[in-house]
């Protein structure tokens, strides 16, 4: 149908000014999720997940819950900075400050000859002063010195009952302290006997309330020793005390302990007292009865630091002197050994080889035995040994011979260094022979030790070389290959992700266990040069893409190193989204996308982190002809073989992108 003339001009401004008011509408749409989007954004790279973010027209409305006040201040101005102020409305709300939570309420009474102090914090509710005259009365006017402290809040649950049974035993013990909670009360105090203290603990037990949880520790005087005594001896009567002291309740434990063990039946009385010589009286005790114990018959016994040990005539030589060595060595430096072994009738046949035996055990300790020419010469092997060993893992016992044959000090020092190639075994250093036995974690351990044996005994030296190669100790055949690090690494990062704080590269709380297990396997592994590779999905720009896998993969090598891991041969290296292990449409596949991965140089990131997920239908993924992932350009170093997939199995790790990043979500197409 024709319109009429008159009627197209009317027609055509009608049809103009619809059309009009459509692309009106539409770009007042179009502008309110761009400025929804936009800011939503920066709400996110800032931190600020809290803030919901809509339009209205012009306006730019903000809603959620902010942590705090200055938090929600942030929000308005970071919004202002992409928006005319005028056009915000604030609707957000801010968290209540936590009620304040009541002091922990306690008082301390102090009782001794020179008067009574209170010190603590009581609630407001307790008179402070009445308090104070109440102790007062509870003495028979005794001074107080009234330090206590009051706080504005009611007195807690049991706090009235508590406070009632510490007057009572404040009353009934002179030389107290009495420490007073809500709901328990210590008493520590001293009396004046053994009866006394039965007594005190009786009446305090029935004085207790209901309740309420009491600790009562009533000391009685102990008796003055002189001389402090202890004499053990063993003969064919069997193990028992002549007399026995202790300084404490521990230390009477640990000599009657030390008695049993060395043969002891039955009960054993043990005087607990003052006068000990030495803190260290019950370290003194043990060793000597252990040395008893050892030499099976003799005695020990001790007047203060003077300390005798008496042997038998059944005692061979050999064993009286490697226990004497070794008692010396224990005994704290205040006590004086003397040690006897009764003559026995001459004779012809000779007591054996004197010897020096040196024992490296497994977990590095050292033990030096046997005996030595004088005291220079067991200062200079004892340094040797802490210089060679480590001084806390030697130990020696050694006793002074200078009736020992010529060269002595050299064979023995000699046969230290020896051991020093060894991960445990002995050399034992006779006038005749030095023999050397063990395992070692060296190759080439045995020739070395040949070495230092036939240069410093000299020539015609007879000595023997029993050594044993473990490989199993060496440190670098028990190493991981690279590709066996790599894998481990990956094959950990495949069962925990490494989770970030969205939008930035900050480490979440919820991966530490997993960095921890990195940090653990790197030590077990050489100094391998490795690559520290992220990833992301194709979300977002790609700037913004390569800027932050690059500062979470930077982030995870800080984490190791944090965690005192040698980190000279790490690089971390962003690759951005151009490496996906999936296709970037599901969000699976963006989840796969999202990593960090550990490799070496050269060699290129696993395409698939175990069975791929399925392709949507269509989609490039799906067909063979699919195009390859794009690869960055080529880096230093990088080698032919760096096209081939990794042989390690690959692995995911890395927190799910935002959901405000969808806003800015490219077409497929692009």
């Amino acid at each position: 149908m024709t319109l009429p003339p008159r009627l197209i001009a009317p027609a055509a401004f009608a049809a103009a000014a619809g059309l009009a008011v459509l692309a009106a509408t539409w770009a007042a749409s179009a502008i309110e999720s761009r400025t929804a989007a936009e800011v939503q954004s920066l709400m996110t790279r800032e931190g600020l997940t809290w803030v919901g973010v809509t339009t209205d027209g012009l306006q730019v409305r903000l809603a959620g819950t902010a942590p705090t006040e200055a938090l929600r201040f942030r929000a308005v101005n970071l919004t202002a900075s992409l928006v005319e102020a005028g056009r915000i409305r604030d609707r957000m709300d801010v968290t209540p400050a936590q009620a304040i939570q009541a002091p922990r309420f306690s008082v301390e009474l102090l009782r001794n000859n020179n008067g009574i102090s209170l010190i603590g914090l009581v609630p407001a509710a307790e008179d402070a002063p009445a308090l104070a005259e109440e102790v007062a009365a509870a003495t028979d006017g005794a001074e107080v010195a009234d330090m206590l402290t009051r706080a504005d809040y009611p007195a807690p649950e049991g706090w009235d009952r508590a406070v009632s049974f510490g007057l009572t035993a404040l009353a009934m013990l002179p030389q107290s302290k009495i420490s007073i909670d809500a709901g328990r009360v210590s008493v520590t105090a001293i009396s004046g006997s053994e009866a006394e203290k039965r007594r005190l603990e009786a009446e305090l037990d029935r004085a207790r309330p209901e309740g309420l949880a009491v600790s009562v520790t009533i000391s009685a005087p102990r008796p003055v020793l002189t001389p402090f005594t202890l004499r053990f001896l063993k003969d064919d009567r069997g193990a028992r005390f002549d007399a026995c002291s202790a300084d404490t309740e521990a230390a009477r434990n640990r000599i009657i302990a030390a008695a049993v063990a060395a043969g002891l039946t039955g009960e054993a009385d043990c005087t607990i007292g003052l006068g000990v010589p030495t803190p260290r009286w019950a370290e003194a005790a043990e060793v000597a009865i252990r040395a008893v114990g050892e030499l099976g018959a003799g005695s020990v016994t001790f007047s203060d630091a003077d300390v005798s040990l008496l042997a038998t005539l059944e005692t061979p030589q050999a064993a009286f002197d490697r226990i004497v060595g070794e008692l010396e060595a224990a005994l704290p430096e205040v006590f004086s050994l003397k040690a006897t072994l009764p003559e026995k009738p001459k004779t012809s046949a000779p007591e054996g080889p004197a010897e020096f035996i040196a024992t490296l055990s497994a977990d590095g300790a050292v033990q030096l035995r046997g005996r030595l020419t004088d005291e220079t010469l067991r200062d200079a092997v004892g340094s040797f040994a802490a210089a060679r060993f480590g001084a806390a893992d030697v130990y020696m016992a050694t006793r002074l011979d200078p009736d020992l044959p010529e060269g002595w000090a050299v064979r023995v020092l000699t046969g230290l260094q020896a051991m020093s190639e060894l991960n445990e075994g002995q050399v034992i250093v006779r006038a005749d022979i030095v023999e050397v036995t063990g395992v070692t974690a060296l190759t080439g351990a045995r020739a070395a030790i040949t070495r230092t044996l036939s240069g410093g005994l000299g020539q015609g030296q007879a000595f023997t070389v029993e050594v044993r190669y473990d490989e199993a100790l060496d440190p670098q055949a028990a190493l991981p290959t690279p590709q066996e690090c790599v894998t481990a690494l990956n094959g950990i990062l495949k069962k925990q992700k490494i989770t970030f704080a969205p939008g930035s590269a900050e480490i979440e709380s919820a991966a530490r266990g997993t960095m921890d297990a990195l940090a653990d396997q790197m030590r077990k592994c050489p100094d391998i040069a490795m690559e520290i590779g992220g990833h992301t999905d194709s979300q977002g720009r790609d700037s913004s893409n390569l800027a932050l896998s690059q500062a979470r993969a930077e982030a995870v090598l800080l984490g190791l190193q944090g965690r005192r891991v040698l980190v000279g041969s790490l690089t971390a290296v962003g690759y951005g989204e151009t490496r996906p292990l999936a296709d970037n449409d599901s969000p699976s596949g963006r989840e796969a996308n999202r990593r960090i991965e550990f490799t070496l140089p050269g060699q290129v990131a696993a395409t698939a982190a175990g069975p791929a997920p399925a392709p949507a239908p269509g989609s490039p993924a799906a067909g063979a002809s699919a195009p390859p992932a794009p690869q960055p350009a080529p880096r230093p170093g990088d080698t032919p073989a760096a096209a081939a997939p990794a042989p390690e199995e690959p692995f995911v790790s890395s927190a799910p992108d935002e959901p405000t990043r969808r806003a800015r979500q490219r077409p497929q197409a692009e």
